[in-house]
């Protein structure tokens, strides 16, 4: 035991430099294999993605730190086990799921959406914006993005903050509510009255050569468009019109009757009588046919009429060639064909007349006629001509009130009773007396209309413009007359119900 040192050191136990080099050396080897190991290890593991479970990789990790320290010493085992762990934090990250995140980043990911929603939230709010400044107020704000907790936040505050809206009625006056109701509800446009005159008159045609060909033995002079379509004047309504067929009759064999002196002594008919028979024998006029007890008969006349338009006349080729549908009525007391079209629907009365100079005379064959032989005289040329002529020498509205009048009448059940003729010869006796009748004044005209109407109908008696004994409302009943006379006092206490319907 000689040459021993105590202390803790020896010469003869001291290792040489040489050997400690290589000691060194070797731990630095197995360091490094350790190393390899490691990363052989992480790419398994990789491969496997995740298949193996914790416990697992520890009891490798464990192995390989125990016989480290048998072959490394502390150091190399110190540096291996680093390496090891890192090598294991590869492994963890890749085998966890992707949704999977690490909770320092979730936290803060958390911390982020948290700042976002209540950024969104002062945005959204309301009661917040008011607190910022003028010069805020005044700029712009930036377009949402598209979030969805900003769409929620928008439609609780759309929910919980109502909007209180008031309606402010707009008061128009009597004259105004005229006027817009003449440009909307009484004038129809004039493309379209156009193209209904033009439809009437293609009818008219066919109607026309149909009896030339077949039925010389009835000479008619050319039909007429009557109304205010023939005489193209403005138009309130199209669903009616009238032809009227002319019949041609021999001065010195046909004499026109006034009501008074018939036995009838009624004003409103007329009577056509066959002159000169002890000298021209009967046959001598084409129309002694149709003669009853020595007078023209209208209701021979019509029913020949119905038979012809009814049973001969093809009117479903010819709708076809007009793009229309054309049906005769059946009622044998009236002509009438009744048009369907695209775009509109139309009532087509065919009128037998017949004329003298200054008299016009349209057969009457209402089932209520007290005869069979009865014409009634018609004052619509007059009638119209008067009008116009007032209008024209003062710049006037007659016209324009009788359109209202006339839409109101057709639109409302209780006035259908009141015709065209009736309301023209109310205008017509308005006018003896001096008024304004300028567009300024139309409301108060049409104010005096109606009460003038009221008057007569209370009275009960309408005299005819042109002939004072003539009674227009004589084709009224009483009930006829109360209802009227009821909706028209309506109208008059309150005209703007009825025009705002």
């Amino acid at each position: 035991m000689e040459g021993c040192d105590w202390s803790g050191r020896s010469a003869t136990c001291e290792l040489p430099e040489a050997l400690v080099k290589k000691q060194q050396g070797e731990a630095a080897a197995g360091c490094e294999a350790g190393r390899g190991s490691g990363l052989r290890m992480a790419e398994m593991q990789l491969q496997k993605k995740g298949k193996k479970a914790d416990d697992g990789i520890g009891t490798v990790v464990d192995f390989l730190l125990a016989n480290a320290r048998l072959v490394l010493g502390v150091g190399g085992a110190a540096m291996l086990g680093i390496a090891t762990l890192a090598v294991k934090r590869l492994i963890d990250r890749a085998a966890s799921p992707p949704d999977e995140k690490d909770p320092e980043m979730k936290a803060e990911q958390k911390s982020f959406e948290e700042s976002w929603k209540e950024a969104v939230l002062l945005k959204a709010s309301p009661k917040l914006a008011q607190k910022g400044k003028r010069a805020d107020l005044s700029a712009s704000l930036p377009p949402p993005e598209p979030s969805q907790p900003a769409k929620e936040a928008t439609a609780v505050t759309q929910e919980t903050v109502p909007v209180d809206v008031k309606k402010i009625a707009i008061c128009f006056t009597l004259q105004e509510i005229l006027l817009d109701y003449y440009t909307v509800e009484a004038c129809v446009p004039e493309s379209q009255t156009e193209a209904v005159r033009q439809l009437v008159l293609d009818i008219r045609n066919e109607l026309q050569d149909f009896l030339k060909a077949k039925h010389r033995e009835m000479p008619f002079s050319a039909l007429q468009l009557g109304g205010s379509l023939g005489n193209k004047l403005p138009v309130a309504c199209i669903d009616h019109t009238c032809l009227l067929l002319p019949l041609i009759l021999e001065p010195h064999l046909w004499t026109f009757v006034p009501g008074q002196t018939t036995i009838l002594n009624d004003p409103r008919f007329w009577m056509i009588k066959r002159a000169n028979l002890e000298y021209t024998a009967r046959g001598s006029s084409p129309w002694d046919r149709f003669m009853l007890g020595g007078y023209l008969s209208t209701r021979t006349i019509v029913e020949t009429l119905h038979k012809i338009i009814v049973g001969s006349i093809n009117w479903p080729a010819i709708g076809t060639v007009l793009e229309c549908a054309i049906r005769p009525v059946i009622n044998p007391d009236v002509l009438q064909l009744e048009v369907t079209h695209c775009d509109f629907t139309l009532v087509i009365d065919i009128l037998p007349m017949a004329a003298t100079k200054d008299i016009v005379l349209v057969a009457y064959t209402h089932s209520t006629a007290p005869a069979e032989n009865l014409w009634h005289r018609s004052f619509y040329h007059e009638e119209t001509s008067r009008l116009q002529d007032l209008d024209s020498a003062d710049s006037g509205v007659r016209q324009k009130c009788l359109q209202i009048l006339k839409s109101i009448c057709k639109k409302h059940p209780g006035l259908t009773r009141l015709s065209s003729t009736q309301l023209r010869h109310v205008l017509l006796h308005i006018n003896n007396e001096p008024s304004d009748w300028t567009e300024a004044a139309l409301s108060d005209q049409f104010l005096q209309v109606i009460e003038s109407l009221i008057g007569y109908l209370d009275q009960g008696f309408l005299p005819c413009y042109f002939d004072n004994a003539v009674n227009l409302f004589s084709c009224l009943t009483e009930d006829d007359i109360e209802e009227m006379g009821y909706t028209l006092y309506q109208i008059f206490s309150n005209p703007e119900s009825l025009l705002n319907k």
